[in-house]
């Protein structure tokens, strides 16, 4: 059996004792784990429905709008779905009914939006935060326990060094888990702030064509 077998079977000697002998610290950081796996999975999938070509889409809108075709600009932004077509449909109701106000107007729909897109990465940060902690406490306890127990005994120093490494396991677990969790939490939160930046282009498009729309401007398509 060459070295690298050895090694691996020996951690994951360690990593079960971790389990049955520091329950305290594996339960919790094996519970952030399993949130950070999920709210991956759920954000991701979330991120990948509401993707869209904003850059054909706001060519298009703008022809429409343009033209002085709102019924056209509602359609294309029903077509194109997710939350980029919500606030569309949105800012394009709000350019006929909120003309003195729709800045704020606007920025109230992108807020409400906005916490949609947000939902669940306070839960990556606080893994990402605590995590590691939850771990220091596992090696710090198995530390103890370990000195103690070899100390009664006469343990001798190779038995204190296996027993310091056993404890570290619970140092190492929280930390990946950590890392996975910030990660992903800076991926999204990056995701986030790109959508928020579409937005702000369908703000200074609206912007600029918000004055041009007649007052009487026909409302078809904007009962929703």
């Amino acid at each position: 059996m060459d070295t690298a077998t050895v090694h691996g079977n020996k951690f994951i000697e360690y990593f079960f004792a971790f389990m049955v002998q520091d329950w305290f610290a594996f339960w919790p950081i094996t519970i952030c784990s399993i949130l950070t796996i999920a709210v991956v999975i759920e954000r991701s999938l979330y991120y990948i429905r509401n993707k869209r070509d904003v850059t054909t889409f706001i060519q298009r809108l703008q022809r429409e709008l343009e033209k002085g075709n709102l019924d056209g600009a509602q359609s294309l932004a029903n077509q194109l779905g997710g939350v980029v077509g919500e606030i569309a449909e949105e800012g394009i109701r709000l350019i006929t009914v909120e003309k003195e106000d729709f800045s704020r107007a606007f920025d109230i729909t992108v807020n409400i939006v906005s916490r949609k897109l947000e939902k669940y990465l306070s839960i990556l940060g606080t893994i990402g935060a605590t995590a590691p902690f939850l771990g220091l406490f596992g090696t710090v306890v198995g530390v103890i326990v370990t000195l103690q127990v070899l100390g009664e005994a006469g343990g001798q120093t190779q038995e204190v060094v296996i027993g310091i490494a056993k404890a570290l396991i619970a140092t190492g677990y929280g930390l990946i888990v950590a890392i996975l969790a910030v990660i992903m939490n800076n991926y999204y939160t990056n995701t986030v702030r790109r959508f928020e930046e579409d937005f702000q282009l369908l703000k200074l498009l609206f912007l600029s064509f918000s004055n041009r729309m007649p007052t009487g401007a026909s409302q078809t398509g904007y009962r929703r």
